[in-house]
């Protein structure tokens, strides 16, 4: 009797010892796991989740493709994307930084112009002759020098800039162009002019006579007519050419002015060039006396009387 109750439990319990195998074999097998525990195995391949699926170009076919759309390749190898074609950039103009506006006094002409100190404080600018100068800001004519007096002869300073014109722009600063050619017609001191109006033409008068024409440029301010050398320039003007060509046309050198006039003085002595030539004089050279010629001493020939006369003889 309990011989085959014992076998009827050793068949129950077989029975659910494969009943409880095939449950955790199912679980296993299962995406969770059991209790949410995952039991993928690390080297099994993960199943393909949905996605985006390219074709990565080679290098070459990439380059065509850019090329082709009218894009730019990117320099990364087979990246298989193309840039977008770029556009101009954006000009922003410079900062305002004055009230003031200039023009590079000379127009319509290729210009260079030599940016260190060479003797005086100016610069000149090379150009072709009959270009325009013109006012490089709104201003009042100071002085017109129409006809050229410089001679070699003599070397004045006061005429070596030969033909100019000098105006005293709305900023206070005086600006001069000389060596000019001709100067406009009309142009009187006291004479109202705007910027960009032609002043003159760019020649070689003056102590540039022989030379390249040239514009004789000069910054300074104010002074009285016997003050010359002031007006050949006392500021150094090629940062403010550079920026009235090429950058900021609100670049000002009152600033400048006024503090190299505040140092130097309203109208400073002459320090460079100030005198002309010495004139020539001629000195008369001593002549030398001529020597009286003595008289001969032979003494005079004395004709014989003629033959026929007779001395004390008495007529009849």
């Amino acid at each position: 009797m309990r011989s085959g109750h014992n076998r009827r439990f050793g068949r129950l319990a077989a029975a659910a010892t494969a009943a409880g195998a095939a449950f955790l074999t199912g679980a296993c097998a299962s995406a969770g796991g059991v209790a949410g525990v995952a039991t993928v195995s690390p080297t099994a391949e993960p199943a393909s989740s949905p996605g985006v699926i390219a074709t990565i170009p080679a290098p070459a076919e990439e380059a065509a493709g850019g090329a082709a759309e009218g894009g730019t390749a990117t320099t990364g190898p087979g990246s298989g994307v193309n840039r977008p074609p770029g556009y101009e950039p954006v000009r922003v103009p410079p900062p305002k930084i004055s009230k003031y506006t200039y023009a590079f006094p000379v127009k319509d002409c290729e210009a260079k112009y030599a940016r260190k100190l060479l003797v005086l404080t100016k610069t000149t600018i090379w150009a072709e002759r009959g270009c325009a100068f013109i006012a490089p800001i709104d201003g009042t004519i100071d002085e017109v020098s129409y006809g050229d007096a410089w001679s070699a002869a003599t070397n004045q300073g006061k005429d070596r800039e030969g033909r100019f014109v000098s105006i005293i722009g709305m900023d206070g600063v005086r600006y001069l162009g000389g060596h000019l050619d001709s100067v406009t017609p009309g142009l009187t001191p006291g004479q109202k002019v705007n910027a960009g109006q032609t002043l003159g033409r760019v020649g070689n008068s003056g102590n540039a006579a022989g030379d390249a024409t040239n514009l004789y440029f000069a910054i300074s301010w104010k002074a009285s007519p016997g003050a010359w050398w002031v007006r050949r320039g006392m500021v150094r003007p090629w940062d403010y050419l550079d920026a009235w060509r090429d950058g900021n046309r609100t670049l000002s050198p009152r600033e400048e002015m006024l503090a190299v006039r505040k140092q130097a003085g309203a109208e400073p002595a002459c320090q460079i060039l100030c005198s002309g030539n010495a004139p020539t004089v001629s000195t008369p050279q001593p002549q030398e006396r001529k020597k009286k010629r003595k008289p001969d001493p032979t003494p005079p020939v004395v004709h014989p009387s003629p033959p026929h006369a007779t001395i004390g003889a008495t007529r009849p």
